[in-house]
Order: structure tokens, then C-alpha cells, then sequence
């Protein structure tokens, strides 16, 4: 990826995050997160991950509510950064598994801290580490 490329990811992550939060929040009844943005070499498409709070339900209908609203805040984009681009870019959204992912990371960690017995800490063999040397 380019430094262009990212640049312009983070901003049309930047400001799609503030017409979420500005002037599309009324209509939304879920909480948005815009967790990140990038674009083609080309800059045609950009992909937009974002995380909503609440459960399968509540997702996928604020998923559809974004799609639904793809048109608008694509307009809505093009009259923030018109001056930046010959082009604004298609939108897709994708739902961002990463806040399911940890949950599911600590769910796994509760488990095994349960099944250990009491007392029993974890063996340290020694590998990995330089015996003898100081910190510099």
C-alpha cells in the first residue's frame, strides 16, 4: 500500500466516522464504530470496516441500514472532500469480526483459568531467555 493510499483511507475513514456520528446519528439506532478504511491502488473503491454495538440482530439491521444509505453518504462525502479527489470512491461496507473475535478470545481464557487446578502456576523452563546477561 502506498503512503497516498493509506492517507487517503484514514481520511475517508475520518470523515465517513464523522457523518456517522454528525449528520446520519438521528437515523441510526445503533452505536456505529468506524474501525477502518482503505482503498484500491486506483482509489475507485474503498472498503469500510465498522463495528456495531449489540447483538446478531441489531448488526446486521444497522449492516443493512448502512447499505440502504450507501447513496447519501457517499454524496454527502463527495461535498467534504470534492476538492481532493477528480473521484470519490464506491463505498462497501464490511462488519468488523474483531470485537467477536476477542470475546471469543476471553471466553477461551476464562475456560482454560477454570479448568487449571488451584495453585498450579505455569512452569517457566528457562528457554528463550539469556541467563547472564544485563539489560542495556
Amino acid at each position: 500500500m502506498s503512503i497516498r493510499t493509506e492517507r487517503v483511507g484514514r481520511l475517508i475513514q475520518q470523515e465517513i466516522a464523522d457523518l456517522l456520528q454528525g449528520e446520519f446519528h438521528e437515523a441510526s439506532h445503533s452505536l456505529i464504530t468506524v474501525t477502518g478504511g482503505r482503498v484500491t491502488p486506483d482509489l475507485s473503491t474503498a472498503y469500510i470496516n465498522v463495528s456495531v454495538l449489540g447483538d446478531e440482530a441489531q448488526q446486521q439491521s444497522a449492516f443493512r441500514w448502512l447499505e440502504a444509505l450507501m447513496p447519501q453518504l457517499r454524496r454527502a462525502l463527495a461535498g467534504r472532500v470534492r476538492h481532493q479527489f477528480k473521484r470519490v470512491p464506491e463505498l462497501k461496507f464490511f462488519l468488523d469480526e474483531g470485537p467477536k473475535r476477542a470475546a471469543r478470545m476471553d471466553e477461551l481464557f476464562a475456560r482454560i483459568a477454570a479448568d487449571r487446578p488451584e495453585g498450579e502456576d505455569v512452569e517457566d523452563d528457562g528457554e528463550g531467555e539469556d541467563e547472564g546477561r544485563g539489560s542495556y
